[in-house]
């Protein structure tokens, strides 16, 4: 029997296995039909429709909202009211000085991070609106002399009174930035008819260059260091004028490959011809092929210059050579020159690049070297190639301002799922979304708002719905997200990389209004909430408002952590009360600090 039972378990004949296989195949085809519904799910999550069906809402309703412990955060000490975490003089003795490097993003350790909150200086009030803004600001908000009194000849700003006038003046704008600009567009014709619509501004001064651009339908993003030149950054930003802080050092600039139409460097003062031209490798990367880039000062037009910058005319002429063997070697050719400006353009096609060879100086960047890999990433002495994949990347390829905005770039197709569709999806929900944000929060598209951020944006479709009012956004694509950044640019919106997990690089009390969708729910598993939230109230005004779109998971514990932050909340259903989804829009208070900050 034994034996007998062991033959038939060892060699079961064939109808006792057919059973046993159908159960597994049907078992197998429902188990790959649940995963493929996951997929589909994930995969169209940029793209869903707003409207979730009763079966959905009651699975989310199954469970319970996070809820955490109340607690009041205490004030920061006074010295910490222009506190920036990232780029923090006090820390800069650890770092080298090699290339500068002690001013780039140095974070402290999540161990080290501040618990409290950022103090406004003593007399602070609500910043003057825009577009008055744009020519004076209260000097108490950003409390600092140091330009004022160094720079006084060069008419940067003065002080009057209880203000600061920027009367448009610049170490190269003798006459005014007006006409400066003037000379410029005279160089650069595409300046006047929508073809180039973003610029970025390296060692912006108070960004008065970006802040006359602003008038002209150019979106400027202006760049400086925290430096001995105190708060350049906090003033432009204060003034209403895009900017952030950074620095060409050694590692790329927060921002995708073949992005801006124009880049600028009046006397910036940035070593283009030292560490074998590096730096301009980096200006190369960033700009779009067509593109321009702007110098003027040292060593342009030194024939007539040498005289005032403590040199000789023989080292001045010296510095050019270095300069235009560079810009050659970097594919750029001389586009334009007069008196004190200098315009290249980068190479449209590719037989410059084709020239380059195996021992070419700088050579190629082989394909290990991702072209919008830009976040921490250090800078490479090669020459980034445009993609052949895209071909409507050129200058001359993306349609002119304001049509590029509404068209939908090539480069959506680096994200997944990215389609023409999508990007029409995208931009008809944001417009329903930011009419009804609107009716919660009538400020929104008035003069009391001014500098916006999207905390964590794809296509920029929030700051599309709101071109037409008095603002600007700055659109933060996360450095672990989808890389949709390059496709704002091509709209010829602004933007930046960034963490989440870090501190921005920006100035305490810099932003009018924060809107974030979903970031929590998007980063909760490696940002703590607690440490984003607080560096929302830091760069955030006071009286400022913040849109927090969010899972009805985590909205309550939201609304308890900024109840400690002094922020008033009010929670809202969504414009399509979709169950699984929960708005919450808070105000930040205005307070003065007490002479008890204790941190």
């Amino acid at each position: 029997m034994k034996n007998k039972d062991f033959k038939s378990g060892a060699y079961p004949d064939k109808n006792s296995r057919t059973i046993p296989l159908t159960l597994l195949f049907v078992f197998l085809c429902g188990f790959s039909f649940y995963l493929g519904g996951i997929f589909c799910s994930e995969r169209n999550q940029y793209f869903k429709q707003d409207k979730a069906p009763k079966t959905r809402l009651q699975q989310y309703s199954a469970v319970a909202p996070l809820k955490i412990n109340y607690t009041e955060f205490s004030e920061c000490s006074l010295d910490y009211q222009d506190y920036t975490p990232c780029t923090d003089p006090k820390r800069w003795k650890k770092y080298g000085k090699y290339r500068l490097t002690f001013m780039e993003r140095h974070c402290p350790k999540i161990t080290d991070r501040k618990e409290c909150l950022v103090p406004p200086p003593d007399g602070y009030k609500p910043p003057i609106r825009w577009p008055k803004s744009k020519g004076q600001c209260w000097y108490r908000n950003v409390p600092y002399d140091w330009i004022n009194n160094q720079k006084s000849n060069q008419h940067w700003l003065r002080k009057e009174g209880d203000k600061f006038f920027f009367p448009g003046g610049g170490t190269m704008f003798p006459n005014g930035v007006g006409a400066y600009i003037n000379l410029m567009e005279d160089l650069i014709p595409g300046m006047k008819n929508g073809t180039i619509r973003t610029a970025i501004d390296t060692g912006c001064g108070v960004a008065s260059w970006g802040g006359d651009l602003l008038d002209r339908g150019i979106l400027t993003v202006s760049l400086a260091p925290r430096d001995n030149h105190e708060a350049q950054v906090q003033f432009a930003l204060e003034r209403g004028i895009p900017a952030i802080l950074g620095i060409i050092s050694t590692q790329r600039l927060p921002f995708p490959s073949n992005s801006f139409d124009m880049a600028h460097c009046s006397r910036c003062l940035i070593p283009w011809t030292e560490f074998d031209g590096i730096y301009l490798m980096e200006i190369h990367r960033i700009l779009r092929p067509g593109g321009f880039w702007v110098l003027s000062g040292p060593p342009i037009n030194y024939e007539q210059r040498w005289r005032g910058w403590n040199t000789t005319v023989k080292e001045q002429k010296s510095d050019y050579d270095k300069l235009i063997n560079s810009l050659t070697s970097t594919c750029f050719k001389l586009y334009n020159k007069k008196d004190d400006i200098a315009v290249w353009q980068k190479s449209v096609d590719s037989s410059c690049y084709d020239q380059i060879t195996s021992s070419s100086y700088p050579p190629k960047c082989d394909d290990s070297s991702d072209p919008d890999s830009a976040w921490y990433a250090p800078l490479r002495p090669c020459l980034t190639i445009p993609s052949q994949k895209f071909k409507k990347l050129g200058l001359n390829s993306v349609p002119k301002w304001p049509n590029r905005l509404h068209v939908a770039p090539e480069r959506i197709s680096m994200v997944y799922n990215g389609n023409p569709g999508g990007f029409k999806h995208d931009n008809s929900k944001w417009k329903a979304r930011v009419k009804y944000y609107k009716s919660l929060l009538p400020d929104l598209g008035s003069d009391k708002i001014r500098n916006v951020m999207d905390m964590n944006t794809l296509f920029g479709g929030f700051a599309t719905s709101l071109i037409d009012s008095p603002i600007w956004v700055m659109n933060v694509v996360s450095s672990y997200g989808p890389n949709s950044l390059g496709s704002i640019y091509d709209r010829g919106l602004i933007g930046t990389y960034h963490d989440w997990c870090e501190p921005f690089s920006t100035y305490p009390r810099t932003y009018d209004l924060l809107h974030l969708d979903g970031l929590f729910t998007a980063e909760s598993h490696r940002c703590e909430m607690k440490y984003v939230l607080l560096e929302m109230d830091r760069i955030l005004r006071p009286t400022g408002y913040a849109i927090i779109r969010e899972s009805y998971y985590f909205i309550d514990a939201i609304a308890t952590i900024a109840r400690g932050m002094r922020w008033d909340c009010n929670k809202h259903r969504t414009e399509y009360n979709v169950g699984k989804e929960k708005l919450l829009i808070c105000q930040k208070k205005l307070w003065h600090a007490n002479s008890s900050g204790d941190q």
